[in-house]
């Protein structure tokens, strides 16, 4: 075996070793993004509807952001790992913040801005990573691992602040105290991991990353499909919680109850199917497997919003969550398949600015359609969404994973 070769099954195992320690304080943030921000927000300060649907879309202006921290990365000739560090240790102080907000929740509400967006802003420089330690033939698997032990750590945290904030409200400060030191142990974890540098350049344009969609046909035509599937998902998503915390809904559920069915659930059939996904992510057809996630995506919004009792709710919240388990592999991996080595991080940025876009207006368009029309219209064309996108990249299931990264 060569130097090479050592090196690089060194650099695989440090980096999976401390992805696997990161993914504690990354499981027990999810928690806040999926449950207890907006329940935080309507139990503690009986938010409105404008100041719920902007914490939904923080995270994804973090998403939108992320563009233009690939190109500061290059611009400045940092690496990855201490940009990722800086990140992590903003959100980290945003926390901090927000945790001294008493019954402010203007305080409350500035500190989410700059923890729930930082948060977000990682995922194009991790892609970068794991294109760079792991190899292609098992970086689903080990990607899914990592993802399996932060959805048992989710759950614990879950099943944790749901108790706490069963037993009193007055509470809240020391979830986001949990939150703020779980912060500050992932930008610890980066950067022990084995430092990866993208090309410097000193003439960096902010959109240059957006050129690839004009030189691969095959990643344009998927952002689109993936935007149309990304509004669909997102109506919904950001209603997951409003749901069943508005009584005007017909739900009248404790904190405890809403925390196992909008986290435990979804986390809990996370877990059990990730590896599965994980493992399909290496061995099947790209494109087949997104239509497959697609359709499980439709299903449990159908059951959650047009089913009729507590079992629909729990049906359709664990389908989702089986969906997000291999929608969590596919969405960070994907472009792993389309780009070559060096451009892993810029065909990121371009998937996490889009996203970012839908998922900073989705929530703004959910709320009110569903105090105009209600959720069960609002689930509904959620649904049709999610088929129309299936529906533009199904006659690419032929095509071998080795040729998606063609051009026209």
């Amino acid at each position: 075996m060569g130097e090479a070769q050592v090196g690089e099954n060194e650099y695989r195992s440090r980096t999976f070793h401390l992805e696997n320690l990161r993914a504690f304080p990354a499981g027990v943030v999810e928690t806040l993004s999926t449950t207890f921000s907006i329940l935080i927000a309507n139990r503690v300060f009986e938010a409105g509807g404008v100041a719920k649907a902007t914490l939904v879309a923080l995270p994804s202006l973090g998403l939108l952001l992320s563009l233009f921290v690939v190109q500061a990365v290059r611009r400045t000739g940092l690496s990855a790992n201490l940009m990722l560090a800086v990140i992590f240790g903003i959100s980290g102080v945003g926390f901090t913040i927000s945790s001294f907000a008493g019954n402010c929740f203007e305080i409350y509400m500035f500190g989410m801005v700059v923890a729930l967006v930082t948060l977000t802003l990682n995922l194009p420089l991790f892609s970068q990573i794991y294109h760079s330690h792991y190899p292609d033939k098992v970086r689903g698997k080990l990607f899914s691992i990592t993802a399996f032990m932060r959805k048992i750590y989710a759950i614990g945290a879950a099943f944790l602040f749901g108790w706490l904030l069963t037993a009193s409200l007055n509470n809240y400060p020391l979830l986001l105290q949990l939150y703020a030191g779980s912060s500050f142990m992932m930008a610890g974890c980066v950067l022990a991991i084995e430092k990866v540098k993208l090309s410097r350049s000193n003439k960096v344009r902010l959109f240059d990353a957006f050129r690839h969609t004009s030189e691969n046909h095959r990643f344009r035509r998927l952002l689109v499909s993936w935007m149309i599937l990304g509004v669909g998902n997102l109506l919904s998503f950001s209603l997951f919680v409003e749901y069943i915390t508005n009584k005007e809904y017909g739900f009248d559920l404790s904190e405890n109850h809403v925390s196992i069915i909008t986290t435990v659930i979804p986390e809990t059939c996370f877990f059990v199917f990730v590896l599965i996904w994980g493992r399909l992510f290496d061995r099947l057809n790209f494109y087949l497997l997104r239509c497959i996630l697609n359709a499980f995506f439709a299903a449990g919004i159908i059951f959650y919003f047009m089913g009729d009792g507590l079992w629909a709710l729990y049906l359709g919240i664990g389908l989702h969550g089986v969906a997000r388990a291999g929608g969590n592999v596919v969405w960070s991996l994907w472009v792993t398949k389309f780009s070559d080595a060096e451009h892993v991080a810029e065909y990121m940025s371009v998937h996490t600015f889009l996203t970012g876009c839908r998922g900073v207006i989705a929530p703004f368009l959910a709320f009110p359609l569903a105090a105009a029309f209600g959720p069960f219209w609002v689930g509904g064309l959620s649904a049709v969404l999610i088929l129309i996108a299936t529906a533009i990249i199904m006659k690419e299931i032929k095509l071998k994973d080795q040729d998606l990264s063609a051009s026209d």
